[in-house]
């Protein structure tokens, strides 16, 4: 009890650098060792850390890695999340939690095996924007909720991204790598989603990639790229999401909340805080104060919430949330290629929510 969790990273790539500089502001957590399949990539990581570099199956063992920070290829999520579990280790994941949820199934009952902890990205709904906008709701300022829209259109990652590839094959799309974002946070403002349709297209079978050493290569196009569908959560309120990388640009809220007494515009859910605006019935809009979240937070906060919470107690991005957005997901793509309602077969509980404070410390 208040000791920072010591932490290994495996995958040293891009989104690294992004909890490396959340940690400094860390007190529950501590890194320890890093490992890549780019041995000379995690050396230099773990030299600006101070830190040791280890081989992925050596970190994985390790007895002074308390949780492994998996950072590594959706494709490999689940992988190194069973072989950490098979260790002893806790494990926390970028997003989605495995590439379908029977893939990611397994990791929960093993851990639930090993009394060890699972969590996973997005962690971006504990931030003041999101939470700010789940107390205006719970506070009653919009009255019962009954619609949100959720909207994140692009003309594609290989515009900008050097290897998009990923983002065009199964476990890839619009959906799959942006849908974790916005499903988490309509989950976190609506509660769970109990069935879902949809439908689905593609606009073409290549795309060219736009910079780096591959500029003017094609890649093939496998998964659909825009997705469509409306959600209805368990409490009844009806959500309608679009992803699209077939869109150019979009003036509409990234998501809005309806209710019978006022609307509610939240911030982009790829982001920890923004603007919540309130316009309430008879009123106009205006900008609420934050209220509730984690201040100034970074990707790692949702790592350290899990490192602050009591041996036994619930942790806000589990596994089991994870778990439920990407059955959502994938039920989504199902009711698209059927075109027919598709119930989604889990549930999980609305996480707990975040009173406006600093950084989660050791528990």
């Amino acid at each position: 009890m208040g000791q920072p969790l010591k932490i290994g990273i495996v995958g040293t790539g891009a989104i690294s650098g992004q909890y490396l500089s959340a940690f400094e502001r860390l007190d529950a957590v501590r890194l320890t060792a890093v490992a890549d399949l780019d041995e000379a990539r995690a050396k230099a990581v773990a030299d600006a850390q101070g830190v040791r570099a280890l081989g992925v199956d050596e970190l994985l063992a390790d007895p002074d890695v308390d949780l492994v920070l998996n950072l590594t290829i959706p494709a490999a999520h689940a992988e190194i999340a069973l072989k950490a579990i098979a260790h002893g280790k806790h494990v926390y994941g970028e997003k989605p939690l495995a590439s379908t949820p029977a893939e990611a199934l397994p990791i929960l009952e093993a851990a639930r095996a090993a009394g060890v902890r699972v969590g996973c990205a997005p962690d971006t709904v504990l931030g003041t924007g999101v939470q700010t906008a789940r107390k205006a709701i719970d506070d009653g300022l919009i009255g019962t909720p009954v619609a949100a829209t959720a909207m994140m259109l692009t003309p594609g990652h290989e515009r900008w991204h050097p290897n998009p590839d990923f983002y065009y094959v199964p476990g890839g799309g619009p959906l799959l790598d942006m849908g974790p974002y916005y499903v988490t946070a309509l989950v976190t403002l609506l509660g769970p989603v109990a069935s879902v349709v949809g439908a689905a297209s593609r606009s073409r079978d290549t795309r060219v990639i736009g910079s780096g050493p591959r500029a003017g290569e094609t890649v093939p196009v496998e998964v659909d790229t825009h997705v469509t569908g409306v959600l209805r959560h368990e409490s009844g309120a009806l959500s309608t999401l679009v992803m699209s990388f077939d869109a150019t640009a979009t003036r509409a809220s990234n998501i809005e909340v309806h209710g019978h007494d006022g609307s509610l515009i939240v911030p982009d859910p790829n982001h920890f805080d923004g603007d919540v605006e309130l316009h309430p019935l008879g009123g106009e809009w205006r900008t609420l104060p934050a209220s509730a979240g984690y201040r100034n937070a970074g990707r790692g906060y949702g790592l350290a919430d899990l490192a602050a919470a009591p041996p036994g107690t619930p942790f806000r991005a589990s596994g089991e949330l994870a778990y439920h957005v990407l059955d959502v997901m994938t039920s989504l793509l199902d009711a698209a290629a059927s075109g027919e309602a598709v119930p989604v077969a889990s549930t999980c509980p609305r996480p707990e929510p975040v009173p406006l404070q600093d950084a989660p410390a050791a528990a």
